[in-house]
C-alpha cells in the first residue's frame, strides 16, 4: 500500500507541474508526507558522495567486466566508443561540480539494455548494440538518454528512494568513503531493481526529452530517438522471454507503475520532439503498415517494410523526415540547402553524417526534385515567428546548461579542491584524458585554492597521454609556483620518469623528501625507479620503508621484494592469489 500511494503522490506533483516540480526532486515531498524524509536524504548524500568517487567509477567499471565479460567482437566496442566519443565531447550539456565524467564499456550480456550508475560508469550489454544493429543512430539516442540519467542524478534519488522505502536495504552500511571496495552483487543489485522499480514515469520521458537534445546537438540523426524506441518496442512485444526484464503494458494509462513508459507513447513524444525542432516543418504519418513523410502536409516520402526487418518501414521513414528536421533547424533560409545538379541529379545538403540515410533514400526514389520544390514552398511562406521560436529554443536550452556550468566554476572550495583530487586520482589509475578533463574544470573553479598542483596534475596527466613537452612545461609551472608543496615535486618526478629521465625524477624525490621525510608515495616511486635502473638493494629499503608507512599494508609493495621484507605475508598473498586463480578457472570451466 505504501508503494502504490508513493507512486500516487508523485504523479500528481508531475500533472501539476511536471518541469518544477521534479527538477527540485519531486519525491522528497512525497517522502517528507510520508514521514521517511531522514532516511531518503541521508542515503541520498551518501549515493552523491560515492557519484563522485572515482575509485568506485573505476572499480565498478572493472567488476561489471569480470562479472559479465567483455564483448569480443571489435566491431561492437568500436561503434560503440566512437559513439559515446562523439555524445561525450559534442553533445550540449554540462556536468554538476558533484559529477565525474563519464566512462563506458561493453558487457558480454546479451540481454537488449544498458545502464547508467551513480558515478557516470555507463554499462552497455552486447544484446543493445546487436539488438540495434550496430546502428550509430539509435544507440547514440539510448546512450545519450543514459547521460541524462547521470547528468541529473536520477540513480543516486532512485536508490535513496528505494532505501526510504526498505526495499533496498542491502547497500545501508556499505563504506561510502572507499568506492574501491564496492560489492559489485549488491551494487549491480541495487542498481537493477530500484533504479528499474523507482525511476518514474516523468524521469524516463525527462531523459527521453534531454537525451534527444544531447545526441542532436552531437551531431546525429534526429530520427534516431523514434527509431531506437520502434526497435526497443519490437523487442519487447515478440522477442524478449524475460519477463522481469522490462514490463510491457496492456493498457498504456498503466504506465505510472512501470520502470519505463509504454514504448509507443515515448515513441510519439520523441516524433513531436523531432517535428518541433525543425520549426514544425516535418511529419511523420503511419497509414497501416506504412510511413508517410510530409513536409507542411505535402507528402515526401513513402516508406513500407523491406526484407525480413518489420521495423524498416518506420526506421527509414523516422531517418528521412529526422534529416529534414535537422536541416530546416540548422538553416535559415533555403542557401544552406545547397541544392544543385550533379549529373542528371538534383542533389542538396552535404555528406554530413546525420543526412546520410536521407541521401540514400532521395537518390533511391530519384526525390531531389520534388524536395527542392517542397522545400522552396516551406521557406517561400514560412512565417519569422517560427524562425524565432526554432533560435529561442536553442538559447534557452543553452542558458540552462550555462547556468549549470556557472555553478559549477563558482562552487564552493571543497567542491573545487575535489575536482583536482579527482584527477589526482584519475592518473593514478592511468586514466590521463580523465584527468585533464577534471583537471580542466579544477583549473575554470573560481574558489581553487591550489592552482599550482593543479599544473602540476596536468602535467602528469599530459605525460600520461604522451604529450612529454606539454607535461614538463605545466610540471616546471608548478615548482616555479609553490616549491613548498612536496606533491609538485612528485609530480614532476613522475613526468620525468616516464620522459625516461630517471636521474632527474631521483632528484626530485629527494627534495620531496626534503620537505616530508615520512613521505610513502615518494618512497614508492624511488622503489620504482630503483628497480627499474636494477638496484635491487636500494630499491628494497625504499619498499622497506613503504611498508612501514603504510602500517604494513602487503599491497602496497610489489610481491618479489615483499617476499624480502615479509616472508609471511607475501605466502599469504599467493595462497589467496592461487585461491582466486581455482575459482575463476572453475567458474570459467562451468560456462
Amino acid at each position: 500500500m505504501k508503494k502504490i500511494l508513493i507512486v500516487v503522490l508523485v504523479t500528481v506533483a508531475a500533472i501539476l507541474n511536471p518541469v518544477k516540480v521534479f527538477a527540485a526532486d519531486a519525491w522528497a515531498i512525497a517522502a517528507e508526507a510520508l514521514g521517511v524524509l531522514a532516511a531518503y536524504q541521508s542515503t541520498l548524500r551518501d549515493m552523491l558522495v560515492l557519484g563522485n568517487d572515482v575509485n568506485a567509477q573505476m572499480s565498478v567499471r572493472k567488476q561489471d567486466m569480470e562479472h559479465n565479460g567483455v564483448d569480443k567482437n571489435k566491431r561492437d566496442v568500436e561503434i560503440v566508443d566512437s559513439v559515446m566519443t562523439r555524445l561525450v565531447n559534442g553533445g550540449q550539456y554540462e556536468l554538476r561540480v558533484n559529477s565525474l565524467p563519464f566512462v563506458w564499456s561493453v558487457n558480454d550480456s546479451e540481454k537488449f539494455n544498458a545502464a547508467c550508475y551513480p558515478m557516470n560508469y555507463i554499462s552497455i550489454n552486447r544484446g543493445l548494440v546487436r539488438g540495434l544493429n550496430c546502428d550509430e543512430n539509435q544507440l547514440a539516442a539510448v546512450l545519450a538518454h543514459e547521460m541524462i540519467h547521470g547528468i541529473e542524478q536520477h540513480s543516486a534519488k532512485s536508490y535513496a528512494k528505494a532505501v526510504a522505502q526498505q526495499l533496498g536495504a542491502m547497500m545501508i552500511g556499505m563504506n561510502v568513503d572507499n568506492g574501491s571496495n564496492i560489492d559489485w552483487s549488491k551494487f549491480n543489485g541495487m542498481v537493477g531493481y530500484s533504479i528499474a522499480k523507482n525511476i518514474s514515469v516523468p524521469v524516463e520521458y525527462e531523459a527521453d526529452i534531454g537525451g534527444f537534445y544531447i545526441m542532436t546537438s552531437a551531431g546525429f540523426n534526429p530520427g534516431g530517438c523514434a527509431a531506437a524506441m520502434k526497435k526497443l518496442d519490437y523487442y519487447v512485444r515478440y522477442e524478449t522471454q524475460d519477463i522481469f526484464e522490462f514490463d510491457a503494458h496492456d493498457k498504456s494509462s498503466d504506465e505510472t507503475f512501470s520502470d519505463h513508459p509504454d514504448t509507443e507513447n515515448r515513441e510519439a513524444k520523441l516524433l513531436e520532439l523531432m517535428t518541433t525542432y525543425g520549426g514544425g516543418h516535418v511529419t511523420v504519418r503511419k497509414a497501416d503498415r506504412a510511413y508517410r513523410v510530409f513536409i507542411d502536409g505535402r507528402e515526401i516520402f513513402f516508406s513500407v517494410n523491406i526484407g525480413d526487418d518489420p521495423t524498416s518501414a518506420a526506421i527509414n521513414a523516422y531517418y528521412f523526415a529526422g534529416a529534414l528536421s535537422k536541416a530546416f533547424h540548422d538553416h535559415d533560409t533555403i542557401d544552406g540547402w545547397n541544392f544543385r545538379r550533379v549529373g542528371n541529379r538534383t542533389e542538396f545538403l552535404t555528406d554530413d553524417f546525420a543526412y546520410r540515410e536521407l541521401h540514400e533514400l532521395a537518390t533511391l526514389y530519384n526525390l531531389g526534385d520534388k524536395l527542392k520544390t517542397l522545400i522552396e514552398l516551406a521557406y517561400k511562406y514560412e512565417s519569422p515567428q517560427r524562425r524565432e521560436r526554432i533560435r529561442a529554443a536553442d538559447a534557452e536550452r543553452k542558458a540552462v546548461w550555462d547556468k549549470v556550468k556557472a555553478e559549477a566554476d563558482s562552487a564552493k572550495a571543497k567542491a573545487a579542491a575535489q575536482l583536482r583530487v579527482n584527477a589526482d586520482i584519475y592518473n593514478d589509475h592511468g586514466q590521463g584524458e580523465l584527468a585533464l578533463k577534471e583537471i580542466d574544470r579544477a583549473l575554470r573553479a573560481t574558489n581553487q585554492d591550489d592552482i599550482a598542483e593543479c599544473l602540476g596534475i596536468r602535467g602528469r596527466a599530459k605525460a600520461i597521454c604522451g604529450d612529454y613537452d606539454g607535461a614538463l612545461v605545466d610540471a616546471n609551472s608548478a615548482v616555479e609556483r609553490d616549491p613548498k608543496n612536496l606533491y609538485n615535486f612528485l609530480n614532476r618526478a613522475d613526468v620525468h620518469h616516464m620522459r625516461g629521465e630517471l636521474d632527474l625524477a631521483l632528484e626530485d624525490i629527494n627534495r620531496a623528501l626534503a620537505i616530508d621525510e615520512k613521505n610513502s608515495i615518494a618512497y614508492k616511486l624511488q622503489g620504482d625507479i630503483f628497480d627499474e635502473q636494477g638496484n635491487s638493494e636500494s630499491a628494497t629499503e625504499s619498499y622497506r620503508k613503504v611498508y612501514a608507512l603504510t602500517k604494513k599494508n602487503p599491497r602496497a609493495i610489489p610481491l618479489t621484494y615483499l617476499e624480502k621484507i615479509d616472508a609471511k605475508a607475501a605466502e599469504k598473498i599467493h595462497k589467496a592469489n592461487t585461491k582466486r586463480a581455482d575459482k575463476k578457472e572453475k567458474s570459467n570451466d562451468n560456462a
